[in-house]
């Protein structure tokens, strides 16, 4: 099951999937499709995973086994790998909060997001190569990307899996909270980051925005009520 919280420009995904340790099947990525429909116009975006044993352990062995064809490989790949670039593609920020170990294809899911905020415990690794396979939804270009090649490679290529404070230190993770802290500080930092100007630094930061379409962004905010009220606020108290 994948539940769907929404509060005052906060969304929150949640794969809750106890039995299979939040093991992402066919059916879970049509009702993170429909999440992601029905979040579109929130301001910040969280993922995470029910519990505090995994993130996402990867995609559903028992029930992926049935694919055996090429094509159906292909197809399952693909359909994944567009969830994660809708993830990647979403407007506003998207934090990944792991909540638990993040393995092979759940590795991948986190790359999809923006911030990486995990518990002080938690694993990480993709670890597809012990499968003999590989990445499939985008996650190994995401690393490359995150990381460099060189280190994504020998990561990848070899199934290494990181504790949450090396996972920090390479680059893989942007904040390691204690895991009595983890829930607050998680949802504490996407509150900081539901809001307008936060999703237009985002837009800014693709790299593909003019200089005079940043620019515009930017006067928007500033002839906006909101942004008055807070300048009168910092203007009082230096009176």
């Amino acid at each position: 099951m994948v539940d769907l919280e929404l509060d005052q420009g906060l969304a929150v995904i949640t794969i809750d999937r106890p039995h299979a340790r939040n093991a992402i099947a066919p059916t879970t990525m049509d009702q993170l499709d429909k999440a992601l429909d029905a979040a579109a116009d929130a301001l910040a975006l969280v993922v995470r995973g029910a519990g505090d044993r995994a993130f996402v352990s990867g995609g559903d062995l028992k029930e992926l086994a049935a694919i055996r064809t090429e094509d159906e490989a292909t197809a399952m790949a693909l359909r994944m790998r567009g969830i994660c670039d809708r993830l990647a593609r979403f407007p506003g920020p998207v934090i990944a909060a792991l909540n638990g170990h993040a393995l092979g294809g759940g590795a991948e899911f986190a790359m999809a997001a923006d911030i990486r905020v995990a518990a002080d415990d938690i694993r990480i690794g993709f670890t597809q190569v012990n499968l003999a396979i590989m990445p499939a939804w985008g996650g190994a270009e995401r690393l490359a990307e995150l990381i460099g090649r060189g280190r994504a490679l020998m990561l990848a290529g070899s199934g290494t899996v990181l504790g949450a404070e090396e996972a920090q230190r390479l680059g893989l993770i942007d904040r390691v909270l204690p895991r009595a802290d983890f829930d607050e500080g998680w949802r504490a930092l996407a509150r900081s980051l539901a809001s307008v100007p936060a999703r237009e630094i985002k837009h800014v930061m693709s790299g593909a925005v003019p200089a005079t379409e940043a620019a515009r962004a930017f006067a928007r905010l500033w002839v906006a009520d909101e942004h008055w009220r807070a300048a009168e606020k910092v203007m009082s108290r230096g009176k």
